[in-house]
């Protein structure tokens, strides 16, 4: 059997694109005749299709990708197995993904996400994001580099340092943690939150949001430290090990990699009972899953030229659709005091996230379940 992975290749610092590659690698030291391929439509893409001639291609991305990562290798007789991530609601190709033989999903959240929305999941199969151990792997905080890191981010030792990473952070929940530092500041303040952002546009307009709720929580500036640009893959290792917890109650997570990544790190994880993280977190012993304290539900949303229609207009729902959730603040509160204050705690959660990634996210395991799945549902061999 050939296969052909397309993605944001050659890799970039992306989630979607880190995924891609670790499956493609996956495969490839599993002895599978293999190529990466970019996702776009390029020279190489049409070689790929026409001259390597996969059997399946396997395509990352969300149902906005289909025209790339299954329109394209149907049209060239190429069974194709898109890997989808979600991202709020399914606004097109229903029917398209419905008729497909195989179809991976981050999280039972995200086929939730599709079925609510009108898709047939009967084929769908939950395949979560894998992990490097060679690349993301716990440093003790004893690594001089480590000891280096801290002392750059302004961590003073006897101060927990708490770390949260997005392209906004925002949208991984920061506001909801801010509120929940404002209600244990009282009770214990001997931390800093480092937050880790891309430079974009949406990270500027949210940067701003949570500058003006620093502000009215009363919280001390000097504890929050802003990181922003491109990390390598390499550096997160040491940057998730510097924390001493990591805070992601995502508002939306198909999957959570880099919740995945700190806890292959040996980092406790806060995070909300809702999405991915549902998942990959394992309440009460790799981390803790806050409730779900509101929902943002819209009865109609736009529609536009790139999501496969023809112009931009509103679509109107039957009835109301979630479309991201927030925390529950107490809850927050309650976990992030606990781990920073119960340093027994911290440390065996820590030693429990590690064993948990090691089990069930290492890149080849996740490389195996997807040609096991390929192999039953599709026939080939």
């Amino acid at each position: 059997m050939k296969i052909a992975v397309l993605y944001a290749h050659p890799v970039e610092p992306d989630g979607l694109s880190i995924q891609g590659n670790l499956l493609y690698r996956g495969l490839k030291e599993l002895g599978q005749d293999v190529l990466p391929c970019h996702h776009a439509p390029s020279f190489q893409k049409q070689w790929t299709l026409d001259a390597f001639k996969p059997d399946v291609a396997i395509g990352v991305g969300c149902w906005t990708y289909v025209p790339e990562i299954v329109l394209s290798p149907q049209n060239s007789g190429i069974t194709p197995v898109p890997w989808f991530v979600a991202n709020g609601w399914v606004a097109n190709y229903h029917r398209l993904i419905s008729e497909l033989p195989l179809v991976f999903v981050t999280s039972h959240w995200v086929k939730e996400t599709y079925e609510r929305d009108g898709v047939k999941t009967d084929n769908f199969v939950v395949l979560p994001i894998g992990f490097d151990p060679e690349e993301i792997k716990p440093i003790p905080k004893s690594d001089y580099r480590v000891q280096r890191l801290r002392e750059m981010l302004g961590i003073q030792p006897n101060e927990k340092m708490i770390l949260t990473v997005g392209g906004d952070v925002t949208s991984k929940g920061a506001q909801e943690m801010f509120k929940a530092l404002a209600k244990i500041q009282p009770k214990f303040n001997a931390w800093k939150y480092v937050l880790k952002t891309w430079e974009s546009e949406s990270a500027e307009i949210h940067g701003q949001e949570e500058e003006r709720l620093i502000a009215e929580l009363g919280l001390e500036k000097g504890r929050i430290q802003y990181l922003s640009g491109a990390f390598s893959h390499e550096f997160m290792s040491y940057l998730l090990s510097a924390a001493d917890i990591y805070a992601a109650p995502s508002r939306l997570e198909g999957f959570g990699m880099i919740q995945m990544e700190a806890q292959a790190c040996g980092i406790p994880v806060i995070s909300i009972n809702v999405g991915g993280p549902a998942d990959t977190i394992k309440h009460n012993e790799t981390g803790f899953l806050a409730r779900v304290g509101e929902t943002i539900q819209l009865t109609e949303e736009w529609a536009n030229e790139d999501m496969g229609f023809d112009a931009q207009h509103k679509i109107k729902f039957n009835q109301p659709k979630v479309f991201a959730y927030r925390a529950n603040i107490d809850d927050l509160a309650e976990y992030t005091l606990r781990l920073l204050t119960d340093d027994k705690l911290r440390q065996e959660m820590g030693r429990n996230a590690y064993e948990h990634a090691q089990k069930n996210f290492h890149y080849r395991l996740i490389a195996e379940r997807a040609l096991r799945a390929i192999k039953d549902r599709l026939g080939f061999s």
